[in-house]
């Protein structure tokens, strides 16, 4: 007779669906948020100085955004270099309910509602930091996060972002890293996504599905036969 534990050990547990945010669940990105805390320094001149230096890594930020999503996070994220971890989490409330939440599609919380009710882990995917997705989990009723993360030395961000980076093709490596340590069987498990460029997560799943979906991940499901449909459109 095997073992009941071996038995337990070797069963797959439920399947997951693995959600992007920005543009997927939310009409808008990392930038919201990182707007938001640039203009909330604590004096004018902090507020001048991270703008300043925001505005200097623009045209390598625009470049990056079209060609390298890891670089545009990278470079995005170390204007909060210099912020007390203490602080972030003190504006992150506010931040959610200014910056994120206004811009949450209408049938957003529907969607994630379906996928509960069918027994699936929520689990949102995101390059924006984890103090920010928190708050979404939250509002979505909880969910597992997979996120960027600053590096915080001594209470201070130091502008720097942990490894490994959330952004493009290493999406899909996270989710098979977290289907594996959670048992899950990713040809039963769900993906959401709205852009091109998340093509590699999608393709990881069993039944991968277009959300808002740009132009050429438009065409790309049609030739698929993914499922393809729209949260509404914010007024």
């Amino acid at each position: 007779m095997l073992d009941s534990r071996a038995q337990l050990r070797d069963q797959k547990a439920l399947p997951a669906s693995y959600f992007d945010v920005d543009g997927t669940l939310i009409s808008s990105n990392v930038l919201h948020p990182a707007a938001y805390y640039l203009s909330h320094q604590q004096t004018p001149l902090q507020v001048a100085l991270r703008f300043g230096k925001t505005l200097a890594n623009a045209p390598r930020m625009a470049m990056a955004e079209l060609a390298d999503r890891r670089t545009f996070n990278e470079l995005l994220f170390s204007s909060y270099g210099g912020m007390s971890s203490d602080r972030l989490e003190l504006l992150a409330d506010d931040a959610f309910n200014t910056a994120m939440k206004p811009y949450l599609y209408p049938k957003a919380k529907d969607l994630i509602k379906t996928s509960r009710a069918a027994g699936h882990e929520i689990v949102l995917i995101s390059g924006t930091l984890d103090f920010m997705l928190d708050r979404l989990a939250d509002y979505f009723g909880g969910a597992s996060i997979i996120c960027n993360r600053l590096e915080i030395k001594d209470g201070y961000a130091t502008g720097k972002l942990l490894k490994p980076v959330v952004a493009g093709p290493e999406k899909a490596r996270l989710i098979r890293e977290h289907a594996r340590i959670n048992n899950h069987d990713l040809n039963d498990c769900f993906a959401f996504s709205d852009s091109y460029s998340d093509v590699p997560m999608l393709s990881v799943v069993g039944h991968p599905a277009a959300v808002n979906p740009d132009r050429r991940l438009s065409l790309l499901a049609k030739a698929y036969s993914w499922p393809m449909f729209d949260l509404g459109v914010n007024t």
